[in-house]
């Protein structure tokens, strides 16, 4: 079943194509990665309709989002239907999704020592996964 996202109505079936791309992925996807899968899979879509698509899943709470240093968004669906964090692998994208309630007790404890409310964060971890250290090590 497709979520319903608002103000994207009008694309059900690219939007079911992006979800579906996304639900087999394990690491975060770049729009320009998405459109090129898509149309290697001979889905009729646009790069533009993709980029919307992606923002609108996002705004939904549908999809996580990831700003690369470059500035590049990435986006995964993520299996956690609550606040979480990620740990990425710099290799290869792999993707693991950790809850972090020391993360979130630090977050409230430093918001309140200096008086802020309604503080939100986005922390995401990076290293290298199991396989690749392994593969590192067999080179």
């Amino acid at each position: 079943m497709t979520p319903t996202v608002p103000g994207a109505s009008r694309n059900t079936r690219q939007r079911a194509l992006i979800l579906s791309l996304l639900n087999e992925a394990t690491d975060f996807q770049s729009a320009q990665r998405v459109y090129h899968e898509l149309r290697d899979r001979g889905a009729k879509v646009g790069l533009t309709t993709v980029y919307r698509t992606l923002q609108l899943l996002a705004e939904a709470d549908e999809v996580d989002t990831m700003r690369l240093p470059s500035g590049e968004q990435l986006y995964r669906r993520c299996n956690r239907p609550s606040h979480h964090h990620h740990l990425v692998c710099r290799e290869c994208g792999n993707t693991v999704e950790i809850a972090g309630p020391a993360i979130e007790r630090w977050a409230d404890r430093v918001a309140a020592e200096n008086g802020y409310t309604e503080v939100s964060h986005t922390i995401d971890l990076f290293g290298v996964c199991p396989e690749c250290s392994r593969r590192r090590r067999v080179e």
